[in-house]
């Protein structure tokens, strides 16, 4: 563990009072010289656990606030923000909690996508991607959670999906 820099401290802090804990390079660019600073920064914060990387160019802010450098969101806000809000929906059994049809906690989030598979964990959760047909993606219905909208599956289809199990 190191201690923060100034400029580190500085860039945390101003994403911090923006609320922005979902960012990309582009954000934090304007406080650099260059890009190989940019990576650098990254790559510096991402060792000492202060970012946390959800896909190719968008990165969760760690809050200075959190004790042992761990903080977790939403999973379905997460879930959102890994996939830039589209081409996506969540299924399985963690819309069928969200629909109430089960008590169950669900163990992983399922996200059905036509361009995204494989597994992985962030965030101490499990998120599994499927890939699906793109026309398989009008079953999903938007809704909004902590004022940040997600796409999950259709309460008609998730009772369907439940019901085959």
């Amino acid at each position: 563990m190191t201690s923060l820099s100034d400029k580190a401290i500085t860039i945390i802090s101003n994403l911090e009072f923006q609320e922005r804990y979902y960012f990309t390079k582009e954000d934090i660019r304007k406080y650099f010289d260059n890009n190989k600073q940019v990576y650098d920064f990254i790559y510096n914060q991402r060792k000492n656990k202060r970012i946390i990387k959800l896909n190719k160019n968008k990165y969760f802010l760690v809050p200075i606030k959190a004790r042992y450098r761990t903080w977790t969101d939403h999973p379905l806000i997460v879930a959102d923000e890994i996939m830039n809000g589209k081409k996506y929906y969540i299924g399985g059994w963690y819309a069928s909690k969200y629909w109430k049809l089960t008590d169950q906690v669900p163990m992983q989030i399922d996200i059905y996508s036509p361009n995204k598979y494989g597994k992985t964990k962030l965030m101490n959760k499990r998120y599994v991607f499927h890939r699906i047909r793109p026309e398989a993606l009008k079953k999903g219905v938007k809704k909004k959670i902590k004022g940040h909208q997600f796409i999950i599956l259709k309460k008609s289809e998730t009772e369907k999906w439940k019901s085959n199990r």
